[in-house]
């Protein structure tokens, strides 16, 4: 697979789960910096599927 498209697809699929934390698991003080915003979420989230997913 071309290394390009597996780091896309990793990132793709961080964020989405750095979505679905915010959403189901979520902090409702807004104390918590992952989970308080959901931009903070995907955006971390996505780099780590990217980072994982583009280490061989």
């Amino acid at each position: 697979m071309n290394p390009l498209l597996r780091t896309l697809i990793g990132a793709a699929i961080g964020a989405a789960v750095g979505f679905l934390l915010y959403r189901f698991v979520g902090c409702k003080t807004g104390a918590c910096p992952l989970t308080a915003n959901p931009w903070i979420a995907i955006a971390i989230y996505g780099m780590l599927g990217a980072l994982l997913a583009g280490g061989k």
